[in-house]
């Protein structure tokens, strides 16, 4: 598990979801993080995010969505996800994260959702763990590549080289890591914790100095 954290209730107009905050002295920034579809924030993908942005003097926020609270393991719809995680994210800042520069993301669904509302949040960088680009064995399903696209900040992928879902591309504000794995990422997490870590460094630094 991430490092002890305090636990708040946030509520959205989909119900209340819940935000695990794992605070650092004098960040430098906040990481936002939403999990998968079906899974939670235990997910070792997102442990292993999370100690390598606290190790950069980050704070963390990891969030549970509402669907998951009610106990319920399907998703919601996309709208619905993406509201509810706005709802958050406005919570956080007007609150405990303030105005600390803001990067967003998380594992899979929670990915896609962080590319969707990355303008609308305001965050200055996204991170996608496991971008699920398109569905394994559906050939005829639609990309999501237009979601990660059309985020407009840095991006930070680490995907799985057998990951089912594909490899999305690298571009110019798009850095792409392939590790060994698959989907859950869990066979090469020092590779993905060191990522993670040294793109965030950039990101802050960056910042700072601007």
């Amino acid at each position: 598990m991430p490092p002890a954290a305090r636990t708040l209730e946030i509520d959205t107009q989909h119900g209340p979801a819940r935000a695990h905050l794992h605070d650092v002295a004098e960040p430098r920034a906040a990481l936002v993080l939403g999990h998968g579809a079906g899974g939670g924030i235990a997910a070792p993908d997102l442990v292993a995010a999370t100690r390598a942005a606290v190790s950069a003097g980050v704070s963390v926020v990891l969030v549970e969505q509402p669907y998951r609270l009610a106990g319920r393991r399907s998703p919601a719809p996309a709208v619905q996800l993406d509201a509810a995680w706005l709802d958050v994210v406005a919570s956080l800042r007007s609150g405990q994260l303030g105005d600390l520069p803001l990067v967003t993301g998380g594992r899979s669904s929670g990915a896609r959702v962080a590319c969707r509302t990355a303008a609308e949040a305001g965050a200055v960088a996204v991170l996608c763990l496991a971008f699920p680009l398109v569905p394994p064995g559906r050939r005829e399903a639609v990309s999501r590549l237009p979601e990660l696209d059309g985020v407009r900040v840095p991006v930070l992928v680490v995907q799985g080289e057998r990951d089912p879902f594909g490899m999305p591309r690298g571009s110019k504000t798009r850095k792409v890591v392939r590790v060994g794995g698959d989907h859950s990422l869990k066979s090469d997490l020092a590779t993905l914790g060191t990522a993670v870590r040294d793109w965030l460094v950039s990101l802050t630094w960056a910042t700072t100095e601007s």
